[in-house]
């Protein structure tokens, strides 16, 4: 296989694939799928897509609920050298309007059931192909792809094009697509075979979704790059993984699934008796839950950091001691370091601004050029957002979120978005989105109003507002009324105050 060949993410994936017969996942209604299946169904939708048109660097849409066959989407696309472009289902089509348009796709592939709907958008936008996959696998993209060769031969990629265009809600309101190569996937998920210790004796546990970076890319990759197996579960349910923790090794989850579990009194030591790894990202992982963990179970909760525009950037270590409240230290070819408001280079323990660089690191945002210069430091570090500090092993914390982001469950959502919208109805004067500390979720989404004199607004009547716009993870969970919103010096609103105030 030739150097430009390999490149592609399903060559690297592919050249550790084990015998075609080995199991590759296990569902939750345990019908098995193999390698081979992966390799066959993989190809008969890369030749389905390539049939329609589609041309290297294309952009594919999804927005579909968790499948097996999703999975087969998402390999066929990128072994075309197609672009793949994830959508979480939740989004209304307010949301997708702007993706869509902005990613100027070349297909939209959805659920049946919204497929009426999503046809006039679609060509309203010029979007060429609107196809239909459903959770039960059914849909015409199967329908079209069946009648397709199991045979392709992976599309030649260069390194730095694009395997996958993933967007972030804006701190200004406004999206950005996140431009991840094929280097940039290859590369990081390689060091966490390695990092992780996975091997093909290893099953997964992935109840993850697969519109979001820690499905998709992280576990889904670690498994195929490693040619190990999984128990594929639609949606976490605690029953299901206590139903099948008994065959894996590792598990990867957010915070919220490893709380849940907790408050399962049959959860104990004999429940893991095979398990070897736990891994926690995508949301900080309380002290209280890292412990509790240990102490029911026997084992160490692993907890990384990583983001949408880097992958995975600091793991605490599989072998030497995890800490509790830290996010371990610098992957190998990662570089971490914390500046100050002037991108001085900090001391040990001191707090600023976390910067990273290495293969890991995306390209930039999608044709927002001004954007990415701003992000990115002139010796090529980018700027996370993240309030961190390093000690003295090179262990890294987040103190904070300087970018101001709420992670509900796992989920990212920036409060500009919201804010614009609260702001937009008659009878609101401003507004502040924050997170507040959830047992479950980590943080949920809370909006603090102030209304225009005179006027009367329900919170009901504000998330009804909204509700329709946006996906409902990022809807309020509470709505606060205030006279006026807590301001600096500057006239910036100092949502530092609001959360403790509300805490």
């Amino acid at each position: 296989m030739s150097s430009v060949s390999q490149s592609n993410l399903f060559s690297a994936y592919q050249s550790h694939f084990p015998e075609p017969d080995k199991v590759l996942l296990t569902t939750d209604t345990g019908i098995s799928y193999t390698y081979g299946d992966a390799e066959n169904y993989s190809s008969q939708i890369a030749n389905f897509l390539v049939e329609l048109g589609l041309k290297k660097g294309d952009r594919v849409s999804v927005q579909v609920e968790k499948s097996v066959q999703a999975l087969w989407l998402y390999l066929g696309a990128i072994r075309a050298g197609l672009v793949f472009h994830p959508l979480n289902p939740a989004y209304t089509l307010d949301e997708l309007r702007f993706f869509l348009e902005d990613a100027a796709s070349s297909v939209l592939v959805c659920d049946s059931s919204r497929a009426d709907a999503l046809q006039a958008l679609c060509q309203s936008l010029s979007v060429s192909h609107l196809h239909t996959l459903d959770a039960d696998g059914a849909g015409t993209l199967l329908q079209g792809a069946q009648m397709c060769s199991t045979h392709f031969e992976t599309v030649s990629t260069s390194a730095a094009d694009l395997a996958a265009l993933v967007y972030s809600s804006g701190t200004t309101g406004r999206p950005k697509g996140i431009m991840l190569s094929h280097k940039n996937l290859v590369e990081n998920v390689s060091v966490l075979v390695d990092y992780w210790g996975f091997g093909p004796d290893d099953c997964l546990l992935h109840a993850l979704p697969i519109f979001h970076v820690h499905g998709l890319f992280v576990a889904l990759g670690c498994v195929l790059m490693s040619g190990s197996s999984m128990r594929w579960l639609k949606t976490f349910n605690v029953a299901a993984v206590m139903e099948n923790l008994p065959h894996c090794t590792v598990m990867m989850g957010v915070p919220t699934y490893y709380s849940r579990l907790l408050a399962e009194p049959a959860f104990t030591t004999s429940s893991c008796s095979r398990m070897r790894l736990f891994i926690s990202g995508s949301a900080p992982l309380l002290a209280d839950t890292f412990l509790e963990f240990e102490r029911r179970t026997g084992h160490t909760i692993l907890e990384r950091y990583g983001m949408t525009e880097t992958g995975m950037n600091t793991s605490n270590p599989l072998h030497g001691e995890r800490r509790a409240g830290t996010v371990g230290l610098p992957l190998p070819g990662v570089t971490v370091r914390i500046c100050d408001a002037d991108n001085r280079v900090l001391g040990v323990n001191e707090v600023g601004a976390l910067q990273v660089r290495g293969a890991n690191v995306f390209s930039g945002y999608w044709k927002l050029p001004a954007q990415t210069a701003q992000d990115f430091t002139p010796d090529g570090f980018f700027n996370t957002g993240d309030q961190a500090r390093v000690d003295e092993n090179g262990y890294v914390s987040i103190v904070g979120r300087s970018k101001d982001m709420v992670i509900s469950g796992g989920l990212n959502v920036y409060p500009k978005e919201i804010e614009l919208l609260i702001d937009e109805l008659s009878g609101v004067k401003e507004s502040a989105v924050i997170g507040l500390p959830d047992a479950d979720f980590g943080e949920v989404v809370v909006a603090v109003v102030v209304l225009v004199e005179g006027v009367t607004l329900s919170a009901e009547r504000i998330r009804d507002a909204i509700r329709d716009r946006v996906a409902n993870f990022k809807v309020p969970k509470k709505v606060l009324f205030v006279d006026e919103l807590p301001r600096n010096a500057m006239g910036k609103v100092q949502k530092d105050v609001l959360r403790k105030r509300y805490c």
